[in-house]
């Protein structure tokens, strides 16, 4: 549950999906602490310090978004209020 919060909190600190953006999360000593990517299919893909995949975060046509584990499993959804 700590880790889908923390990943649903970083999903929503990162901008709008665009061709292979990036946003880097760094501790209070400027220690990479973490990486999100954006691909030109809007997938975000988040790593941790060392680099490693930690999961992904996927949106579809209806608005809701899939979190993945580093292995594919679903571990969470959100879905944006309807306007």
């Amino acid at each position: 549950m700590k880790m889908l919060c923390l990943i649903g909190l970083t999903f929503v600190m990162v901008t709008a999906a665009s061709a292979q953006q990036s946003t880097t999360f760094r501790d209070a000593s400027g220690r990479t602490t973490g990486t999100v990517t954006t691909d030109s299919n809007g997938t975000k893909t988040f790593r941790d310090g060392s680099g490693r995949t930690t999961g992904t975060a996927t949106r579809d046509s209806n608005g809701t978004t899939t979190f993945r584990d580093a292995g594919g499993r679903t571990t969470g959804t959100a879905t944006a209020p309807r306007r």
